[in-house]
């Protein structure tokens, strides 16, 4: 491995890593190495090991070797994915060809790198996994949010959202409930504030976010 540059990839929350490796020198360089640009790591001889950790669902990325004493890790890639796990993997070997590198990416790896390998490359790659991967989780909070506020609202509120959405008018919205427009703008007002948005194309893009248009 090559010597690190620099890297902004560590933030305030410091992001935790998690490194699988049976080899013990490996193992403690690449933890070294990624507490010195601010990761929060925790560091794993064994798949199980890891799986048994309590931050395993808030870990957020995995670097994983391929080859594992008693273990492949292809099997531990399937089963966080049957688990239900975003969490991020970058592979790692030193027995790397084309076949196997593409199997990982098709399963859903973020990288695959071939030992040895440049530590600046490895922090790149782990830089990248760990942002697209709170953006990830950022987005998936905030629609859970928004679905939560969704059903605060009482089932006239739930109406008057979906004819807003499809793009109605006060006046038809009104027509198709058979309530006044006047009724139909409180309606709004309300559903405005519970939803948490300031204009209505705001609520329009919530709306869709919920898939209700």
């Amino acid at each position: 491995m090559g010597t690190a540059k620099a890297s902004k990839a560590a933030t305030v929350e410091a992001p935790v890593v998690f490194v699988v490796d049976d080899d013990d020198v490996l193992r403690g360089a690449l933890g070294s190495l990624l507490r010195s640009v601010g990761y929060t790591v925790a560091e794993f001889s064994s798949p199980q090991a890891m799986l048994d950790h309590p931050l395993v669902e808030s870990a957020g990325c995995l670097l994983l070797d391929v080859r594992l004493q008693g273990y492949s890790g292809f099997d531990v890639q399937l089963a966080l994915s049957e688990s239900g796990s975003g969490m991020p993997i970058i592979f790692m070997t030193g027995h790397g060809d084309i076949p196997m590198s593409v199997r990982a990416m098709k399963a859903g790896a973020v990288d695959f790198f071939a030992k040895p390998f440049r530590q600046q490359d490895l922090l790149d790659s782990v830089a990248r996994a760990v942002e697209d991967h709170r953006q990830r989780v950022e987005k998936q909070r905030n629609l859970q949010m928004m679905r939560h506020r969704f059903e605060s609202l009482t089932p006239r509120e739930k109406q008057v959202m979906h004819g807003v959405v499809d793009g109605l008018l006060n006046k038809q919205i009104a027509g198709n409930l058979e309530i006044s427009e006047i009724t139909v703008k409180l309606h709004r007002a309300n559903t405005m504030r519970k939803m948490g948005v300031g204009t209505l194309a705001d609520l329009v893009r919530a709306g869709r976010q919920l898939a209700l248009s």
